[in-house]
């Protein structure tokens, strides 16, 4: 069995308790239009043009047949929609400009990988997380590799949009010890619009982890003209405020770092120049939150 992952990323500390491995797997079924990872958003590998490190050599050229790479101004370009992910360009890049996004491994290739970082794992109460995209769409990779890691005595954490059907989840869930998923609207033509997809699934399985009383955080990410509003987070408030179980619901600002990941893929990115959100504000929302 594989799954396709972006890559493992060590010595991780905010993506769940202590410190942890984040395995960030490929896909996802939503499209927030603010989202950090766009890398996550195909199922399929790809490419990722570095235009930071490209030297304009011209290497690339003979082997991309598609002309996804070209000459322009004696400058190298990247069109994306002419790309077929054949890959044969990355050989011919010096500069180490292109490189793949999405590579196949099985949960005992994760494990081998992880396995060093144990130690650190045992000293700081981590673990292991597993986010994305969406890593339910690869579920049954994703239950094998908790399932290696459980037995293993490792802390198993869970990053998800929560917006797959139920069952997918309950499949799952016994090897998992904790849950991190995003609450981004209540209102759902809102969230249609920021996220290409309903909500009614994530409220449902929202209320099903409450009643289950599985361990679960929820979290809000705060984003310039979308829900950084006090009528927003005041609807996300009124529905926690009903849920018995939940652990904690963190703020999280949005912050423009993932621009140049939208740039290397050559896609749009809808919150270019986009500011983050003050600090002073974020401590605003947070108060209210309190109260």
């Amino acid at each position: 069995m594989e799954g396709l992952i972006t890559h493992i990323q060590r010595m991780s500390i905010h993506d769940g308790p202590g410190i942890r491995s984040t395995i960030f797997m490929k896909g996802c079924n939503l499209r927030c239009k603010w989202c950090h990872n766009p890398e996550t958003f195909s199922p399929l590998p790809e490419i990722e043009w570095i235009q930071d490190k490209c030297i304009s050599c011209g290497a690339c050229l003979n082997t991309c047949h598609p002309k996804a790479l070209y000459l322009e101004e004696e400058k190298v370009k990247f069109n994306k929609s002419n790309c077929t992910a054949c890959f044969d360009c990355i050989t011919n890049c010096f500069p180490e400009a292109i490189r793949k996004i999405g590579r196949k491994i099985t949960p005992n290739e994760v494990f081998s990988e992880v396995e060093p970082d144990f130690s650190f794992f045992k000293e700081s109460n981590g673990g292991i997380t597993i986010s994305g995209g969406e890593p339910i769409l690869q579920a049954e990779f994703v239950r094998e590799t908790f399932l290696l890691f459980h037995k293993a005595g490792i802390h198993t954490a869970l990053e998800t949009n929560l917006s797959l059907s139920w069952g997918k989840y309950e499949a799952i869930l016994p090897y998992v010890d904790l849950i991190m998923a995003d609450l981004k609207l209540v209102e759902e033509n809102s969230h249609m619009k920021w996220t290409g997809n309903t909500n009614r699934q994530i409220k449902e399985n929202i209320l099903k982890l409450d009643q289950q009383n599985y361990p679960y955080i929820l979290r809000t990410p705060v984003i310039p003209h979308v829900n950084d509003n006090e009528e927003s987070l005041l609807q996300i408030i009124h529905f926690v405020s009903n849920l018995k179980n939940l652990i904690k619901l963190e703020l999280l600002p949005f912050h423009p770092l993932a621009a140049s990941k939208y740039k290397n893929l050559g896609i749009s990115n809808p919150f270019e120049g986009t500011g983050t959100i003050s600090p002073v504000k974020m401590q605003q929302y947070k108060h209210l939150l309190q109260q």
